[in-house]
């Protein structure tokens, strides 16, 4: 998208129950931003409700490389990815999609952002990744709707019930396979979709995107 026409701000949530989200922005200066878009981890969102993003926003700075900032992923938690593995990922898309990127980041889970975890969100031109829980293991207080299961399957990720809740299950080669192609390339189709507005046609994009430059052409490559 055009970074100097709009600033989106898209996350991929992933716990699902009852967390609403509150509008409210940081205090001080607030950049221009449109109605939030949230890909459907969390069952109950209202997509058309604002909220105060718990990140630091980066101005978009039309940089050539893509800059990459490592945060601490935080106690208990690890990241999905390294560095490396992200960049070297980047390098076999097209030139024209990773160009509109300037700062990849890893950020850190705090107490405020594990109130409503995302894998992944887009804010601008900045793409930031966040992290996973040490374990592997993700706690759901609901079953996965039907979406969910299939989207963890096609990555190898295992749910199980255990008792109330239900587990999903990653390895360290699975969670990669997860970022690498699903959550990182939904995110970079956010950026590069310069033709939707609205939360249904955004999502609809960043799916196709995922789908097509990150699921279906890492499979062709194996």
């Amino acid at each position: 998208m055009a970074r100097s026409a709009r600033h989106n701000l898209h996350d991929s949530r992933r716990q699902p129950g009852t967390l609403g989200l509150r509008s409210g922005f940081r205090r001080g200066r607030r950049q221009p931003l449109p109605a939030a878009a949230y890909r459907e981890r969390i069952s109950r969102i209202h997509k058309t409700e604002s909220f105060g993003p718990p990140e630091v926003w980066h101005e978009p700075q039309g940089r050539v490389q893509i800059a990459y900032v490592v945060e601490p992923p935080g106690r208990g938690y690890r990241h999905a990815v390294t560095v490396d593995e992200v960049r070297a990922r980047l390098a076999l898309l097209p030139r024209q999609f990773t160009r509109q990127v300037d700062i990849l980041q890893f950020s850190r889970m705090t107490r405020k952002r594990a109130l409503f975890p995302c894998y992944g969100m887009q804010w601008g031109s900045t793409i930031y990744l966040y992290p996973i829980e040490d374990s592997l293991v993700e706690v759901y207080s609901e079953p996965p709707t039907p979406a969910q299961r299939i989207e963890a399957c096609m990555y190898g990720g295992r749910w199980e019930r255990d008792g109330r809740s239900w587990q999903l299950v990653w390895t360290p080669e699975t969670i990669r396979d997860f970022y690498l192609n699903n959550v990182l390339i939904h995110e970079l189709g956010h950026i590069v979709d310069d033709r939707n507005t609205s939360f249904e046609a955004r999502e609809r994009y960043a799916n196709w995107f995922a789908i097509e430059y990150g699921y279906r052409a890492s499979r062709g490559r194996r």
